[in-house]
């Protein structure tokens, strides 16, 4: 997800997938990667000792439904998927553009299913009930 974009900005790897740069689609990426880094900052805030690298439950797991979790579920998804797209419209190529977004979908199909059996094997009605009033990753959408 970042060899081949950093490959592409200093080396110019693959700028034979270049496309013609759109300065005002260029800006509009400044502000989703920006979105896109405040979300993934405040969602670990707000879980606080509750986030972890692995798909692990410690000890006093607790069910975050405040801060951005009160609108959706997996919110570092979002921001991830954010960054995707901020790198799409940053970078004029169809190689570089589009790597963060294949990347992240890889990730998502992995890992939300288990994440979210997990987080059933723990809380299970709170958590279902949880998930009938919030998106996984769009508010109000999806």
């Amino acid at each position: 997800m970042l060899a081949f974009p950093l490959s592409y900005v200093a080396f110019g790897f693959a700028s034979n997938l270049d496309w013609p740069c759109i300065q005002v689609i260029a800006w509009i990426g400044v502000p989703v990667v920006g979105t896109a880094l405040w979300l993934f900052r405040r969602s670990h805030a707000d879980l606080g000792r509750n986030w972890s690298v692995n798909l692990k439950l410690r000890d006093g797991h607790e069910l975050v439904s405040s801060g951005v979790y009160r609108l959706i579920r997996r919110p570092m998804y979002t921001s991830f998927f954010l960054l995707g797209v901020g790198q799409f419209l940053l970078l004029p190529n169809w190689l570089a553009g589009c790597t963060g977004l294949v990347g992240v979908a890889i990730l998502y199909g992995f890992r939300v299913v288990r994440e979210e059996r997990m987080m059933l094997s723990l809380f299970d009605g709170v958590y279902r009930t949880y998930m009938a009033r919030t998106k996984r990753i769009i508010p109000w959408i999806y």
